[in-house]
This record gives structure tokens, C-alpha cells and sequence, in this order.
């Protein structure tokens, strides 16, 4: 087997005119492959502005949006038949299979007695001692996504601690909430390119330092001016990037000793087990967000707080002038999630599914990993429970700057729509893939001889 020659123009150790062949070919195959879609949506999706009903509809890498006619456990067909091991499972969203039937069940049950009332259902009553037990925090509100629980949650951070400054890490991901829009541009703090509309520099009340970097923590805390600090525990919306050992503890003495809450948001780490990454690792944080999966693909997100914290609002609340808060939106806490939610915490989120996940991701880390070194690529994977990426770059990556110095969007779009005409769907913007309650070991081998053979293309 010959070796990448890193003399010529390349990206991730590829020859960028190599990509280019490829990403052309499995183009005309995928169109070739779906003529109904094709008709369908191939020019856009009629009455919908950009051909799409929402905006990132139109950047996955394939021709046009792939037309889904079903979805069912880890598999999705499209309106032509082609069918999918599906490894996306809707950006976590679906992270425990389409439609789990404990949830679908609860669903059809509660759709016979109203969608939404502004009132809490008897499955409320249930719902609030599951989260305590879940994920420890003794108080909890529903949202709908976790942008919005992220938002809520810094309006209390900001109340109780009567501080204005936020932190984030460069890299993170945290939904649309607009403090965490920033980024490093040559180590100086700015507003994340592309932001449409934005008329703020979000830069004068959000302070950024790098992930991992204790000393740059450390500096920023000091002047006691950070109301909270939100963060993922891994950073995973870039390429993922694993907190080095002693970072969390460090972080959370610093932040106790700066009077700055800690906010950890978990909806992409819940991959890690049961309670999150938090439970898994034993981390404490004041405030705690998680979305997307948490009702089993219906949309809605929880947001828990500390006993301190707890009191602290409450006593804020008492004094604080009468007024709308700014906290809310009137389908959150609905009766429909409420359903959801129960159904997927009682009988879907379990030990042995994630048992059953965490093997699954094991075997679909090893298995890339050995593809990666059977054909000399310098690339690596990394992963964070069901949750595995493989990355176009060397690793293990340190913080969020690197991160983006190893994304390889040409490279991994023509990977992207390899992978599906031989039948297998990830994650379009970074290469990642999930493992659920229902995936087979099957499924997991043929995307593993699906990665093998895109690798022996490029580097043929």
C-alpha cells in the first residue's frame, strides 16, 4: 500500500483533486440513485424561501435534501426505497431510534386528550422527582429547545449573581443562544462570522478563552465579574475535543471561588450514560440544560438548578418589580411532552440501552480506527459514550482553535455522500455518528466496510 504524498495540494493528508473526483462521482450516483426525490425537491421544496422549510436544510452535502419517506428504529427510507443505517439519528435528536414505542405509545394516548392547556398533566407529577433522580439537580422548568433552557437559565445566572458577563469556550455549541455566538480570531475575542442581522458586538458582555486552558480561566474569574460560566462538557458541534485530566474539578473550584456559577448543557453529552456526562464523572454544576433527545424526538428541552441557586431566584423573584420575565413561550411544558418525556426517561433512557450503546460505540471506534491505520491516513477518532467521530487531522485535539484548523469541509462532504449511496447516513457537518438503543452490530460492521472502502478511493 502506498503512502499519502503530502508534497501536493491536500486536505487531511488527501489530494484535493482526488476530493474533487470523488465528490463529483457520488453525486451523479446519488442523483441516479433517487429520480422521485430528484423531481421532487431537486429544484427546492415549493412556497419555502431557499427551496427548504429551514435554512441548514440546504447545507447537507448532498445534491439536494434527502426526501425521507419513513424512519424506524436506526433506519431511514426515502421516498425512492433506499434504505439507510441511520448513525445522524437526527442530530441526537432521534438518539434513542425513531419513534422508541414507549414513546409513540404515550404520544397516540395523549393525543386523545389534548396537545396543549397551559396546565400540567398527571405525567408532570411524575416527571419532576425522574429528573432529581436522573440528574441530581433538586429544581427543574421545561422548555422547548435548549436554546431556550440555555437562555433561561443565563437570565437566572445573571439575576442572582447581579453580573452582567458570561464565559464560554471557543468552539462550543449551545444552540442559537446569541452571548455564546463568538469566537477567537488570532487569540482576540469577535463575533462568529455569518451571524445574519446581528447589530451587537456580542463580544462586550461574553468573555472567550480557549477549552482546557486552566491559566486563561483562572485570569479571566479573577476580576469577579462573570455571572456564569456555560459550557459542554466535551466540546462536540466543531471536531470533538475531550476535557484533559483535572480540567472539570478545576473548573469548578475556580468558579466557587469566583462567585460564577457553572452551567454544564449536556444535549449533545448525553450520549455518555443515563445522568449525562455530569452523573458519569461526578461533576456539580449550579445549572444544568438538556434538549433534543429527552422526549424521544418531540420537541423539548429541561433546565435544572441548584438547591443555592434555587433560593437565591427565589428571593429575587420577591423583590424584583412585577413584569413579564422574559422566560417562557406557551407551548413549553405542554401535555404532549409531558407524555414524552415520561415515557423516555422511565422506559427508553435505561442502564442496559446505554449498555447496549456504549459496546455498539466501542466496536465503531476500534473498527474506523483500524481503517484509519490500515491506509496510512492522518486522521484519528474520538468519541464520548454512543457518541464516535472520526476526524480529518491528527489527535487528539486540545481546544476549540484546533478544532476548527482540523475541520476539512471538502473532505468530509465527499465522504458524507460516499457513505450514503453505500447506505449509510452520519452527521452532515461533523462527521459524527450515534449509536442508539436499536442499532445493530450489523449496522455497525457495514458502516465500518462503507468507511473502509471510501478510504481505499481516496487513497487508492
Amino acid at each position: 500500500m502506498r503512502s499519502i504524498d503530502h508534497s501536493t495540494t491536500s486536505i487531511g493528508g488527501i489530494d484535493a483533486a482526488r476530493i474533487a473526483e470523488l465528490r463529483e462521482a457520488e453525486a451523479v450516483a446519488f442523483r441516479q440513485a433517487r429520480p422521485k426525490s430528484m423531481a421532487k425537491v431537486g429544484n427546492g421544496l415549493p412556497g419555502f424561501f431557499g427551496g427548504v422549510p429551514m435554512h441548514w436544510m440546504a447545507d447537507w452535502p448532498t445534491p439536494f435534501p434527502i426526501l425521507v419517506g419513513s424512519a424506524e428504529g436506526a433506519t431511514i427510507t426515502d421516498v425512492d426505497g433506499n434504505r439507510l443505517d441511520d448513525f445522524c439519528l437526527g442530530d441526537t435528536g432521534s438518539m434513542f431510534g425513531h419513534s422508541p414505542p414507549p414513546v409513540a405509545r404515550a404520544i397516540r394516548a395523549q393525543a386523545g386528550r389534548g396537545l396543549t392547556y397551559m396546565l400540567p398533566s398527571e405525567d408532570a407529577l411524575a416527571i419532576g422527582p425522574l429528573l432529581q433522580q436522573r440528574f441530581g439537580l433538586p429544581f427543574w422548568q421545561i422548555a422547548t429547545t435548549a436554546t431556550d433552557a440555555n437562555r433561561f437559565a443565563l437570565r437566572v445566572a445573571r439575576a442572582v449573581t447581579g453580573r452582567e458577563k458570561i464565559l464560554v469556550f471557543n468552539g462550543c455549541y449551545h444552540g442559537s443562544v446569541d452571548e455564546t455566538m463568538v469566537r477567537l480570531v488570532r487569540g482576540r475575542p469577535a463575533n462568529r462570522p455569518g451571524l445574519a442581522g446581528e447589530f451587537r458586538d456580542l463580544t462586550r458582555a461574553t468573555e472567550i478563552i480557549e477549552f482546557n486552558d486552566l491559566p486563561a480561566l483562572e485570569a479571566t474569574l479573577r476580576n469577579r465579574d462573570i455571572a456564569c460560566v456555560i459550557t459542554e462538557p466535551v466540546l462536540t458541534n466543531s471536531c470533538m475535543v475531550l476535557p484533559e485530566r483535572g480540567f472539570h474539578d478545576a473548573l469548578r473550584r475556580l468558579t466557587q471561588a469566583a462567585g460564577t456559577l457553572l452551567l454544564i448543557d449536556e444535549t449533545h453529552t448525553i450520549s455518555t450514560g443515563p445522568g449525562g456526562y455530569t452523573k458519569t464523572f461526578g461533576l456539580e454544576p449550579d445549572l444544568f440544560v438538556l434538549g433534543k433527545p429527552i422526549a424521544g424526538g418531540v420537541p423539548a428541552s429541561v433546565w435544572g438548578m441548584s438547591e443555592d441557586v434555587a433560593t437565591r431566584y427565589g428571593a429575587y423573584i420577591r423583590t424584583k418589580e412585577p413584569g413579564y420575565s422574559g422566560m417562557g413561550t406557551t407551548l413549553s411544558a405542554n401535555p404532549l411532552q409531558f407524555a414524552a418525556m415520561r415515557a423516555t426517561l422511565e422506559e427508553v433512557m435505561t442502564d442496559e440501552n446505554y449498555v447496549h450503546m456504549d459496546r455498539l460505540a466501542r466496536r465503531l471506534d476500534a473498527g474506523l480506527t483500524a481503517v484509519i491505520d490500515r491506509y496510512r491516513l492522518p486522521w484519528h477518532v474520538a468519541r464520548v459514550g454512543a457518541r464516535v467521530e472520526f476526524i480529518c487531522a491528527p489527535g487528539p485535539l486540545r481546544n476549540g482553535g484546533e478544532a476548527e484548523a482540523a475541520h476539512a469541509p471538502d473532505l468530509e462532504a465527499a465522504i458524507h455522500v460516499a457513505l450514503v449511496n453505500r447506505g449509510v447516513l452520519i452527521a452532515p457537518f461533523h462527521n459524527m455518528m450515534l449509536l442508539s438503543p436499536v442499532t445493530s452490530a450489523a449496522q455497525v460492521n457495514r458502516l465500518i466496510t462503507a468507511f473502509a472502502a471510501v478510504a481505499a478511493r481516496l487513497t487508492a
